[in-house]
């Protein structure tokens, strides 16, 4: 694969006539590498793109201009691959200011047709193609230039095999009836990392849940502001402020400076210029009415929690059969989390919002109808064959 004389591209005008190529192809091998230790958002470095004809990288420093290529992944002519892509779909979302609509992702096809997800590039290529790759800058500078001749090796072998395993994985999946599974995967990962642009993303983060009403309304605003900050300076948000120390504040409510400072490690000098800000935007949370505060997270219950633990892992146990019986993974199918949703919708009658993912699409194909059947009592479970990969029977009950 060539680019004419080189593989790099530097000039707007050969990106742009590359990008009308690769929409005549309609399908094109997508990577990225990238820097995330220094700055808000990953800083790409390089773009690398392949068709079957052609493969190039981009220099993003020297093509000021991708819009051609964030339209490309935004629309629904021209099919991306990609392979563990959520970043590349992240810089979709944030460069391109929309999300992709025809992408494939060759992690969740390879857990879709057998037990390993998710499977690093190297190993798919070994597994699929029986071949090997030879590169290995994991570790690498992508900032820095020029890019050496094991940079450029890397960066084109990064797309070299990816066209060609997708051919093999869709063959496979269409065959198995499963190329559907695969599509509504790749739309929910697009749908998944939506949702992280959410106002209400601040939700997911880690230890809200002690919190109570007003101190909860104290962690939204510090989170937000600390997001925009870290935008502003284009800095990594740990460098605004850590999360622990961001929800002991919450949790303290301080009303002075004095205050912030009794929290160990406020004393730092980057934090420290930033105190009166940070007891602002507190007294904003610590004003608001009571009917604006936010909903707190449900009370804990022990007990019930115990009951959660053991009902989720009579269920690990089933899909995990289940899996290796259908030969997916195990791991894309259904996490703990997806098996606790299921328990509280099923047994506990928590079934107020959206069916738990288990029961959705091609997961009640799979597994969903089993696992209710057995919360239900109508499954027993005996050992048929212990050297077998599923040496679990479960059969309904008369």
């Amino acid at each position: 694969m060539s680019l004419q004389n080189s593989p790099i591209i530097i000039e707007q005008d050969d990106f742009e006539e590359f990008c009308a190529h690769v929409r005549q192809a309609g399908i094109v091998a997508c990577d990225t590498e990238f820097v995330s230790e220094y700055t808000y958002r990953p800083e790409l470095c390089l773009l690398q793109l392949a068709t079957v004809e052609r493969a190039c990288l981009v220099d993003p420093y020297e093509v000021k201009d991708l819009s051609a290529w964030w339209d490309i992944m935004a629309d629904e002519q021209t099919t991306v691959v990609l392979h563990g892509g959520r970043e590349e779909i992240r810089f979709c979302q944030v460069f391109g200011g929309r999300s992709p609509r025809k992408i494939v992702d060759l992690q969740i096809a390879e857990g879709l047709r057998s037990r390993s997800f998710p499977l690093a590039y190297s190993s798919m290529v070994s597994r699929v193609l029986k071949s090997k790759t030879h590169g290995k800058e994991t570790r690498t500078d992508w900032r820095r230039r020029p890019l050496t001749q094991q940079q450029i090796a890397y960066g084109l072998e990064d797309v070299e095999h990816v066209l060609p395993i997708w051919k093999i994985q869709r063959t496979s999946l269409e065959s198995l009836g499963r190329l559907a599974w695969a599509e509504a995967e790749f739309a929910r990962m697009v749908t998944d990392l939506e949702e992280e642009l959410s106002p209400e993303s601040w939700r997911r983060f880690s230890g809200l849940h002690r919190l109570k009403p007003r101190s909860l309304a104290a962690a939204r605003e510090l989170i937000r502001w600390r997001e925009s900050e870290a935008d502003n300076r284009n800095q990594p948000v740990r460098k605004i402020l850590r999360d622990d120390l961001l929800l002991e504040l919450a949790f303290r409510l301080p009303r002075s400076a004095k205050e912030v400072l009794s929290t160990r490690d406020m004393n730092r000098p980057d934090y420290q210029k930033r105190i009166d800000r940070i007891l602002s935007v507190i007294e904003t949370a610590r004003n608001l009415p009571n009917d604006e505060l936010p909903a707190p997270f449900p009370e804990p219950d022990y007990d019930r929690d115990q009951d959660e633990q053991i009902l989720s892992k009579i269920l690990s146990i089933a899909l995990a059969n289940r899996c290796a019986e259908l030969n997916v993974s195990v791991t894309l199918v259904g996490t703990n989390a997806d098996l606790k949703q299921l328990v509280r919708w099923h047994v506990y009658n928590q079934n107020s919002g959206p069916l738990p993912r288990l029961m959705q699409g091609w997961r009640t194909e799979v597994c969903g109808d089993l696992l209710t059947a057995v919360l239900d009592g109508k499954i027993s479970l005996r050992v048929a064959d212990p050297e077998s990969e599923h040496p679990l029977i479960f059969e309904r009950r008369e």
